[in-house]
């Protein structure tokens, strides 16, 4: 689950404070996990719990959990924690339970390695995180669109477009050439960058913690890519997060988008006019990864037993397989890419592609890419940058130098 959900304070299944005995467990999201079916199941096998679901925006979430954690109050009893801010949280350890010390270590093996060591501490003494999902990038496109553009739009065939970002820009012409009228070839420049750098080995910082986007040249190399298509009327120029971004998709305004398997149910549930329309295609390069959260339980929690046991139970290894077939969040428990309930998944919305293996085969390929304490923040001012290009306020170079002076602002 990532970044590109936004939403209002929802009650789940029950809301109110503890009374009658009862213990009421509050659980602050971003977005929709594909738990409140799970809920429901908890608190029957748990007679005196209840459990309250509090959804925000993305930005307005992550900012309100640092605030909780520098006051000591206000915090949720379980709090979700996307990739991009996971380094910044667990920089802080001691405001977090230690998963460790509730005997989580003994099912480390359940994550992939690189997953369950991103929200470990530098020292490896304290898990302040249990992972939720994974990207698993792919590329959701419409055939309708390819069509009338004079592109493939068999699956395969489609992939073969594109073996790496140049060869999508370079289909991006040809769709340009052709494109229904009103439509452009991507959503918008944000979308596309993100996907270019979550592929990336390194992003925008090393494996020694530093922030390396002035000296990256992938960095660079992706800006000048993704601005120089829009200059070509690529995109758009929709920025995610906007209620723009969503009207997009039921406006049937873009033919493509990178899409991470959480992305899907998004899609559909903007875009029920388009079903059998889209489908899945491999993102250029084969792989990567684009989001995926954790669940933590801050220690400043009245409920911290029972909030552990509710986090462990919501990302055990059966409710990550009922949520990736109910909502499309890809497990970030490797064994469960080998279950036939998950590699066998197809998606009737997405013309019948077999989800299960494209998203499953994305992860297995991906490499894990070094989480900085402000990655999350570093994605926001690349975001901000591309909606000034769009916009026209600023030109390619000069949105470069304010993206830049931004971040080492944030940094100062």
């Amino acid at each position: 689950m990532a970044a590109l959900f936004t939403g209002a304070l929802i009650a789940s299944c029950t809301s109110g404070p503890d009374d009658g005995g009862e213990t009421e467990l509050t659980i602050g999201l971003f977005g929709d996990f594909g738990y409140r079916e799970l809920y429901a199941q908890y608190e029957k096998e748990h007679p005196g719990i209840r459990i309250v679901e509090r959804v925000t925006a993305f930005d307005d979430h992550h900012t309100s959990l640092a605030t909780h954690l520098a006051t000591g109050r206000g915090a949720n009893d379980i709090e979700a924690v996307e990739t991009g801010y996971i380094g910044r949280f667990k920089s802080e350890p001691g405001k977090f339970v230690n998963f460790l010390d509730h005997g989580v270590g003994a099912q480390r093996d359940w994550w992939l390695p690189w997953k369950w060591d991103q929200s470990l501490s530098t020292d490896g003494k304290s898990q302040i995180g249990l992972g939720t999902d994974v990207g698993g990038l792919a590329m959701c496109y419409r055939t309708d669109m390819f069509e009338k553009a004079g592109l493939p739009t068999e699956r395969d065939e489609v992939s073969a477009l594109w073996p790496d970002w140049n060869a999508y820009f370079a289909t991006g012409d040809r769709y340009t050439a052709g494109a229904p009228a009103g439509t452009r070839f991507f959503d918008g420049g944000a979308t596309v960058f993100n996907a270019m750098i979550g592929q990336a080995r390194t992003g925008y910082y090393d494996d020694d913690g530093n922030l390396v986007v002035k000296t990256n040249p992938v960095v660079r190399q992706s800006w000048d890519a993704v601005t120089q298509a829009i200059g070509k009327g690529q995109s758009a120029r929709l920025t995610p997060l906007t209620n723009d971004w969503n009207n997009g998709f039921a406006e049937s305004r873009f033919a493509t988008i990178p899409c991470p398997s959480w992305m899907t149910a998004f899609i559909q549930d903007q875009a029920k006019s388009s079903a059998g329309k889209w489908d899945v295609a491999t993102v250029p390069g084969g792989s990567g990864n684009w989001g995926g959260s954790f669940l933590t339980v801050p220690e400043q929690g009245d409920h911290i037993d029972e909030a552990v046991e509710l986090a462990r139970w919501l990302t055990a290894p059966e409710q990550q397989k009922a949520v990736f077939k109910e909502n499309g969040n890809l497990p970030s428990q490797p064994a469960l890419y080998k279950d036939p309930a998950i590699t066998g998944l197809v998606k009737p919305f997405f013309n019948d592609a077999p989800v299960g293996r494209i998203f499953t085969e994305s992860a297995l390929k991906l490499q894990p890419q070094p989480q900085g304490p402000k990655s999350g923040e570093v994605m926001v001012a690349f975001t901000n940058g591309f909606n000034r290009v769009e916009a026209g306020t600023e030109s390619p170079d000069a949105a470069w130098n304010s993206v830049i002076a931004d971040i080492e602002h944030g940094e100062r």
